[in-house]
């Protein structure tokens, strides 16, 4: 194949996932259908179909780190790569050009645009295997007729004392429910019946949450002022809007237990994300993620004060620096307050220098202390 055939929107060849598509290199290959095609081209297959996609069928061409994989050049790695697309087995899904695809995302710095392969199958191997094609081009597909197949007979659990049956039937008789074509890809019917299994996976079910609230158990008139706040927050942060009411007053539970209103909460949200322009893909995540690591930034924070506070009435100070750290921060603003206030009163006095005059006799802590106390000084 040359040319235009080689695009996934001209090729005959059909689609394919990465099991079939091997198994079809590998005949493609031994036939000789492209004189050049050998192993070291079934080693390049081998290396696409590792990396396909299992739903698509397409993969990432990546020049440079397959040449450095296989240990095998660039320029062998193209030319292989190109009988592969020859033998109608590659088809460009994707041309790789220098053209940002960083920017339509609106994401910085510069990645170019990768070429993209889809594996796809010749009709020549359809032919060789005895495939019936539906369909033409990349979106034909095999349709398999399973009637000639012998069925198996269910493993019987013991011996049953049932009167003998005569089942000898040619198949031109057969009743038209037991047989069926299959389109690959599709669901088999059995027995006439197109009714699937009816179990389904398990819901993923939220984890469950403490019924506590700061130490009390939680009321519905709890849950009713949570839901508030956050339809408020909602309304102020347009990119939490696609997440359920329900999800988002879980994930801002934490905050909302605290006591903190919308106003708080959505100036919260928005640091989150300011500075930037982008806006998170799965909100619910990334409000969880930023609320936990919040949430366990406090908790340190409280168990290192916990544990100064500890340390401190193990190791008692003595004098006026026996007392905790925030009533020793009361202490000293205290006093800056009244040393201000004393410059203050003795400069409308006329003393501006404290320091002349004879210091012997001066005991400026005690007059200070005096001063605060109300006394004269």
């Amino acid at each position: 194949m040359r040319g235009t055939s080689q695009e996934v929107t001209h090729t005959r060849s059909r689609w394919s996932g990465p099991r079939k598509w091997r198994g079809a290199v590998v005949w493609l290959i031994a036939a000789g259908l492209h004189p050049r095609a050998n192993a070291t081209t079934q080693q390049v297959a081998d290396d696409l179909a590792d990396r396909m996609d299992y739903s698509t069928g397409h993969v990432r061409y990546g020049l440079d780190e397959m040449a450095a994989r296989l240990g095998i050049g660039r320029a062998s790695v193209a030319r292989h790569v190109s009988y592969l697309r020859e033998l109608g087995a590659l088809a460009w899904a994707q041309h790789g050009s220098r053209v940002n695809v960083r920017r339509p995302m609106g994401l910085k710095g510069y990645a170019a645009t990768a070429t993209v392969y889809a594996a796809v199958i010749p009709a020549v191997y359809d032919h060789a295997m005895g495939h019936t094609i539906v369909g033409t081009g990349y979106g034909a597909r095999i349709v398999i007729d399973q009637r000639s197949q012998t069925r198996i007979p269910a493993q019987s659990s013991g011996p049953v004392d049932n009167s003998p049956v005569d089942n000898s039937v040619c198949e031109e008789r057969e009743t038209p429910s037991l047989t069926w074509v299959k389109e690959e890809g599709k669901l088999k019917m059995v027995g006439g019946s197109n009714y699937t299994s009816q179990a389904r996976p398990p819901k993923p079910r939220i984890p469950h949450q403490s019924n506590q609230i700061n130490g009390r158990r939680r009321t519905a008139a709890d849950v009713q002022a949570a839901g508030k706040t956050v339809r408020l927050v909602r309304a102020l942060v347009n990119w939490t809007q696609s997440v359920p009411l329900r999800r988002l007053e879980y994930v801002l539970r934490p905050w909302t237990d605290r006591g903190q209103d919308a106003y708080q909460i959505a100036a919260d949200l928005t640091g989150m994300c300011s500075g930037m322009r982008w806006k998170p893909t799965n909100p619910a995540a990334f409000i969880q993620a930023g609320v936990t690591a919040e949430t366990e930034h406090q908790q340190q924070a409280q168990a290192a004060q916990a544990a100064a506070d500890r340390w401190e009435q193990e190791n008692p100070a003595e004098g006026a620096f026996h007392g905790s750290v925030a009533a020793r921060l009361d202490v000293m603003a205290a006093h800056r307050q009244g040393l201000a206030r004393y410059q203050q009163q003795m400069r409308a006095y006329g003393h501006d220098d404290l320091s002349t005059g004879a210091s012997s006799d001066w005991d400026a802590e005690a007059d200070i202390l005096a001063f605060l106390n109300g006394s004269p000084a």
